[in-house]
């Protein structure tokens, strides 16, 4: 039995999820639209890039939490999974992840997209774990804070090293799955590294390094 670790956003769903929570809050008028538009499509490509000052796009995102309950939340999610996320779930992700079921595996989501939006979607495709930045909430309110490390770039590593002091799974055999060039530091630390539908510069180090690439869209 070993780790099959996924990243989620543009590998196993066709579509970016936070991108699309900010175009699901633009469509229901709870931002101002066009200054929201703006900056939500900026800090998208700043992370296609490989730029995003997360720290920046954290408070951007969750900023729009704070205005909710908990259960006006829970509401607006059911709505953004049934418009935004169902639509872009993949058959071969689902294939992916039963092969790796029937293996004996043990799934395990990470994402540097905040755990408010993401952990109801692992919950869908039916993922043992997920790994996420989590925002902050007290007294069953947002602050629009997020909690410890941001779960991006080197700091799924730091989040992956933590779980793994809690649970009794190792890196032996590991298999993580990914399309962008910020998951660079979490590809080379597994045994096998897997680019799907990578970015360009993504491409070009599997290439290099003689790893699988697959596509789930194709």
């Amino acid at each position: 039995m070993a780790l099959a670790i996924f990243d989620l956003d543009n590998t196993l769903i066709a579509g970016d999820s936070d991108y699309s929570w900010g175009v699901f809050l633009v469509e229901k008028k709870l931002v101002d639209a066009e200054v929201y538009r703006i900056a939500n499509e900026g800090f998208y490509q700043d992370y296609k890039n490989g730029t995003l000052d997360i720290r920046a796009y954290l408070e951007f995102s969750l900023a729009p939490l704070t205005r909710f309950n908990q259960d006006e939340l829970q509401q607006l999610h059911r709505e953004f999974m049934q418009q935004h996320i169902e639509p872009l779930l993949l058959d071969k992700a689902r294939a992916l992840l039963e092969k790796h079921r029937n293996q004996g595996d043990h799934l395990l989501i990470i994402t540097a997209t905040n755990g408010f939006i993401t952990r109801p979607i692992a919950k869908r495709l039916g993922v043992d774990d997920i790994l996420a930045t989590d925002p902050e909430v007290i007294n069953g309110r947002h602050t629009g804070k997020f909690v410890g490390t941001p779960c991006f770039q080197g700091g799924k590593i730091t989040h992956l090293k933590e779980w793994l002091q809690h649970n009794h799974h190792s890196l032996e055999g590991a298999y993580f799955y990914s399309d962008s060039i910020n998951d660079l530091p979490l590809l080379e630390l597994v045994d096998n590294p897997v680019a799907v539908d990578p970015d360009e510069r993504l491409t070009a180090i599997a290439n290099e390094r003689n790893w699988s690439i697959i596509s789930l869209r194709a």
